[in-house]
């Protein structure tokens, strides 16, 4: 039996685990949390921390893996690549997924071959950051070089809290390094995003969506998707020309790839951030509807050096997702819907229990679960998503 080692066993990550079992491989599964859920679901479990590239790399040679996978994590996504390249198992290039899980290299990556990039820097000293303010034109975003999630980031448009701004940053830096970057202000209604995946270099599947916010709590942290991405036909055919120009130049070979961007006034076409992976905030799943494939069957056989599946539909539209949340810390009670809302559901992925402890939602970390919603039209949809907020309420406790 082939062995696939997966790196993290989050509740989101548990659906990648279950997928190689059931295509019949036997599943190590490492992640440095005890309570993680998914060591009740693999078939052997060590208690590693997913960054620490040599002890993933002692794991796979005892284990004699056929395949890695770093579902849905950047941090992991480097120990992926590195552990395969060892091993001459499948993967991209080590030094390509580096680039891409690291802010500030991606970003010189980007000004380096001719691709459009916002002005940037990156520090690893408060003090210089600060003296440094004068190359920036404000708004500026500043952010950790090396998380996920809008963990850390703050969008700045006066420079009167660059010092709690620069604090928050390096709080979720590992490598203590953040990135200051122009905030480049988009043209249209949301931000691009969501995954695309690759096969034998090419981009098979283009599952570009609306990203939405919520002003309210976090306006940089992701509240959900919907499909189809309102843009010209001129700036979408611009956004795949610039992803597949990036996938040639990296050498990126196969698996899914989460991305984000944004087009300015000028249509011109900005990568913010792309990662080597899968989506977070069940993505793949809501790809699932839309394209008629299992996504994460995709990336698991494409892991293991197998050819997945290619008939991938054409698209169907009207597909959402919204990440529950709260704007107040509680214990909570439970989520109830309006009548208004219950007729657009088709799944609910509720994470809480009554009695458990509740942030206000600032980083994806936060999110009480997701909901998948299918509309007629649009206009429904994003009339619905724009309000979403007042038709569900998190009950807590008093």
């Amino acid at each position: 039996m082939k062995k696939i080692l997966l790196l993290g066993g989050s509740a989101q990550q548990v659906i990648a685990i279950e997928t190689a079992k059931r295509l019949g491989y036997y599943t190590v599964l490492c992640d440095y949390l005890t309570d993680n859920p998914g060591q009740y679901v693999a078939d052997k479990f060590y208690l590693v921390s997913t960054t620490d590239k040599e002890a993933i790399l002692d794991v796979a040679k005892k284990e004699q893996i056929d395949g890695i996978v770093a579902y849905a994590s950047d941090p992991a996504a480097p120990t992926a690549a590195y552990v395969a390249e060892k091993m001459e198992l499948n993967t991209n290039p080590y030094e390509s997924v580096e680039i891409l899980c690291n802010k500030d290299r991606f970003r010189a990556f980007l000004s380096e071959n001719g691709f459009n990039t916002p002005a940037a820097a990156g520090y690893t000293d408060a003090d210089e950051a600060i003296r440094d303010t004068d190359r920036f034109t404000l708004p500026v975003i500043i952010k950790p070089v090396d998380s996920s999630g809008s963990k850390g980031a703050t969008v700045l448009r006066s420079w009167d809290t660059l010092s709690q701004a620069l604090d928050f940053a390096f709080s979720f830096s590992r490598s203590h390094r953040i990135i200051i970057e122009e905030y480049i202000e988009k043209a249209h209604p949301y931000l691009i995003g969501g995954d695309i995946f690759v096969w034998d270099g090419k981009v098979i599947m283009w599952g570009l969506m609306n990203c939405h916010r919520d002003n309210n709590v976090n306006p940089l942290v992701p509240v959900g998707k919907s499909y189809p991405p309102e843009l010209t036909d001129k700036v979408f055919n611009s956004v795949k020309d610039t992803l597949q120009t990036m996938v040639d130049k990296l050498g990126i070979r196969f698996g899914a790839m989460n991305v984000e961007l944004v087009s300015d006034k000028n249509d011109r076409v900005f990568m913010i951030d792309v990662g080597p992976r899968n989506g977070g905030n069940m993505i793949p799943d809501l790809l699932g509807y839309i394209f008629g494939v299992d996504v994460v069957e995709m990336t698991v056989k494409a892991a293991m050096g197998e050819v997945p599946v290619m008939n991938i539909s054409e698209p169907v539209p009207y597909y959402a997702t919204h990440n529950l949340h709260t704007d107040r810390d509680g214990i909570y009670e439970h989520i109830q819907y309006s009548g208004e809302l219950e007729k657009y559901i088709i799944r609910k992925c509720e994470y809480k229990k009554k009695g458990d402890s509740i942030e206000r939602f600032d980083n994806a970390a936060k999110a009480l679960g997701i909901i998948f919603m299918k509309f007629s039209d649009s206009s429904e949809m994003i009339r619905t998503l724009d309000r979403i907020n007042e038709l569900y309420t998190v009950m807590m406790e008093d």
